[in-house]
C-alpha cells in the first residue's frame, strides 16, 4: 500500500496543493509552472502502482485527474482560439506547445494499428475529440490519407472551434466531420467505424470509463478496433489508468507504456466476434481472455526508431 509518507507521493501532493488553490486553470505563468512540474515529476518509471494506493491518497489522485483535465481543456481552447486566427490554421499547429508529443503520440498509434489491421480503415472515430483534435488531423494528413474521422464530444463549443481549423484544408475538410453528442446515446452508428479511439479523458473514474467500454462493446462492429488511452505508473496521476480487466467483450491485443516524453500508455484491442444466437439487443455477457490481467513492461521508442513494434502482444503472453 502506498500512502502520502512516499517521497514521490509527497511532492505530487504539494503540487496538488498549489494547483487546487489557483484562481484560474486557464494558461498563464503560475499555471504553466506548475503544470510542467507535475509532469516531470510524473514521467519517469516509478515503482507506483496507483491502484494500490491508500485512501486518501486515492482521492487526491482522483481529484487532480480532474484538475488536469479541466486545464488541458483550457489549453487546448487557448490555442485553438489562436489557430483558428490565420487563414490556414493547419500550417502553424506547432505553436501549440505539445505539438511534437502528438506527432510521436499518432506515428506510434498508427504502427500499432498497421501491425494488427491488414487493412488502411475506411471510417474511424474519435470519442472525446474536444477543440484541438489533433489525433485526427495528424492521422488524417500524415498517415491515413484516404480515411474519414467522425470525431465525437458533447460540447458544441468544442466542435465548433475544431471545425474552424480544418474547413479552410480541400482536402481534411472532406474527410473530418464533428458530431455533437454523448457516445452513450450513438448506438447503430457505431457499427460504421472500423476503429475507434476512445481520449484518456472520456471517463474520468474507473466506473464511467467501463461503462463507455461497455457501451462500446455493445454496439461497435464484430472485428472492429478499439484504441485507448491509458497511464502507468505515477503518470496515473495525470490521466485515468485502463485495465485490461475492465475491456469486457474485447480481445486486448497489445498494450504499450512509452517512458519518454509521450505520457500516455496506449491499449489496441479487437471487438469479439458475436455469437449468431447473440445481438447487440440481446448479448450473451462479457467475453474475457483466459487470463485476466497482464504485466507489461514499459519501452522507449527512441530507443528502436527504426523498429516501434517491440510491444508485448498479449497473444505471445498467453503462449
Amino acid at each position: 500500500m502506498v500512502c502520502e509518507k512516499d517521497p514521490l507521493v509527497q511532492k505530487i501532493t504539494d503540487l496538488y496543493d498549489q494547483i487546487s488553490t489557483l484562481d484560474s486553470l486557464k494558461p498563464s505563468k503560475d499555471v504553466n509552472m506548475l503544470f510542467t512540474q507535475l509532469v516531470l515529476t510524473c514521467m519517469p518509471p516509478t515503482h507506483i502502482d496507483v491502484t494500490k494506493l491508500c485512501k486518501k491518497v486515492q482521492q487526491m489522485r482522483s481529484k487532480l485527474i480532474r484538475l488536469c483535465g479541466e486545464a488541458e481543456g483550457l489549453l487546448e481552447t487557448h490555442f485553438s482560439t489562436i489557430l483558428a486566427s490565420y487563414d490556414n490554421p493547419l500550417h502553424h499547429l506547432n505553436i501549440f506547445p505539445y505539438y511534437t508529443n502528438y506527432l510521436k503520440l499518432s506515428q506510434l498509434e498508427f504502427n500499432i494499428l498497421t501491425k494488427h489491421c491488414s487493412n488502411v480503415p475506411n471510417k474511424v472515430a474519435f470519442v472525446g475529440s474536444g477543440p484541438l483534435p489533433l489525433t485526427s488531423i495528424v492521422l488524417a494528413s500524415f498517415h491515413l490519407k484516404t480515411t474519414s474521422f467522425h470525431n465525437y464530444d458533447i460540447d458544441p463549443s468544442a466542435n465548433s472551434k475544431a471545425l474552424r481549423l480544418v474547413w479552410s484544408d480541400p482536402d481534411l475538410s472532406r474527410r473530418i466531420f464533428f458530431h455533437t453528442t454523448d457516445v452513450m446515446n450513438v448506438t447503430n452508428g457505431l457499427k460504421e467505424y472500423d476503429v475507434v479511439f476512445l481520449a484518456a479523458l472520456v471517463g474520468m473514474d474507473k466506473d464511467e470509463k467501463v461503462r463507455v467500454v461497455e457501451h462500446l462493446a455493445k454496439y461497435m462492429n464484430p472485428g472492429a478496433v478499439l484504441m485507448l488511452r491509458s497511464a502507468h505508473g505515477a503518470r496515473g496521476f495525470l490521466y485515468p489508468v485502463v485495465n485490461p480487466c475492465d475491456l469486457r467483450g474485447f480481445q486486448v491485443l497489445s498494450i504499450f507504456h512509452p517512458t519518454d516524453e509521450v505520457i500516455n500508455s496506449v491499449i489496441i484491442a479487437r471487438k469479439f466476434p458475436m455469437p449468431r444466437h447473440c445481438s447487440a439487443e440481446h448479448p450473451v455477457g462479457p467475453m474475457k481472455l483466459p487470463n485476466k490481467c497482464f504485466d507489461i513492461d514499459m519501452f522507449n521508442p527512441l530507443l528502436n526508431p527504426v523498429n516501434l513494434m517491440e510491444e508485448l502482444d498479449i497473444e505471445d503472453q498467453l503462449s
